[in-house]
């Protein structure tokens, strides 16, 4: 590739990326469209459902129990957290994506471009190798791994983050009673997923990533998710699965109504890769699926922190 077509194909990506990271909303757009014209990269679909999580759980912020509970102060760190992860995930990924496009587009890969966005040589390698193989299980054990090592530093282990939210009371409750889960929805009276322990391991995300992946490309969970996907639209309220479900559930808001648009300023990437390394277990893809159906579970958790809520408000 010539220097002027290089220099316009780097100009080209960084444009499109920072236009689609504008908000979650976007970037689970962004993920999802990518994945339904390249369906190979199917760690792009995961990363959708992912994304659409992290809507969910920003706006839960909004509800009358965690504003009771949390101040505001507490409320909004906890959405910096997921928005700066979410954020710093799609400034990596997308770039990747895009450049495979090109590639597919010309039918040679182009993955030296990576090297212009700071993207790990790990990565930048398992690329190649699919290029190659088309090993698309591998690749996406190798994007989830990736995912999760860009935020280990950056979000979680970042001083800011690491001591107003991770070693903070509503963080420690949360991960105690093990209140998070990722919700893979559909439309019907069923929601799959895992619910998320011990959040800041980075070991354990990847696992919970690998995880969540297995349930979705289960074939007939896989259908009815794809289905919700594709005839859904992501607003960032939980209305959009909630909907589907048997029962009465508080209104939930929607994303854009009550989150503005978040400049984030960008860092000095350190290749997490040269740094640490790689574990071997976390290529592993033997995994002992748990808490596939978690409807119940999950709203049982939720019916305890709306009684802790009103109790609140009766007593204290």
């Amino acid at each position: 590739m010539c220097k002027v077509l290089e220099q316009d194909s780097i100009h080209y990506i960084t444009k499109a990326t920072q236009a689609h990271n504008m908000d979650n909303i976007s970037r689970t757009n962004a993920y999802q469209k990518f994945y339904l014209d390249y369906p190979e990269i199917k760690w792009a679909f995961v990363a959708s459902l992912v994304s659409r999580n992290a809507g969910w759980n920003m706006t839960d912020l909004h509800l009358a129990p965690y504003k009771n509970i949390l101040g505001s102060r507490e409320r909004n760190r906890l959405f910096m957290t997921y928005e700066r992860a979410n954020w710093l995930i799609f400034s990596d990924a997308y770039p990747q994506l895009l450049i495979y496009k090109m590639s597919s587009k010309q039918s040679k890969p182009l993955f030296h471009l990576l090297k212009f966005f700071n993207v790990s040589l790990f990565i930048i390698r398992e690329w190649h190798y699919f290029w190659k193989t088309k090993n698309k299980e591998r690749l996406m054990t190798a994007l989830i791994i990736n995912e999760q090592n860009i935020i280990q530093n950056s979000v979680i282990k970042q001083s800011f983050f690491e001591f107003n939210v991770f070693r903070k009371l509503p963080y420690l409750m949360q991960n105690f009673i093990n209140m998070n889960a990722v919700i893979i929805p559909t439309r019907d009276d069923r929601l799959y997923g895992s619910f998320v322990h011990n959040f800041t391991n980075v070991t354990n995300r990847i696992t919970l990533g690998k995880n969540i992946a297995t349930i979705i490309y289960t074939p007939n969970i896989y259908q009815k998710t794809l289905d919700f996907a594709i005839k859904v639209e992501h607003t960032g309220s939980r209305r959009d699965y909630e909907r589907f479900l048997k029962g009465k559930f508080p209104p939930s808001p929607l994303l854009r109504s009550v989150y503005p648009v978040i400049q984030h300023q960008d860092i000095v990437r350190n290749d997490w890769y040269r740094l640490g390394g790689i574990k071997k277990k976390w290529q592993q893809n033997k995994l002992t699926l748990k808490e596939i159906e978690i409807k119940n579970s999950f709203y049982r958790k939720r019916k305890m922190l709306y009684a802790y809520y009103h109790f609140r408000n009766v007593f204290m």
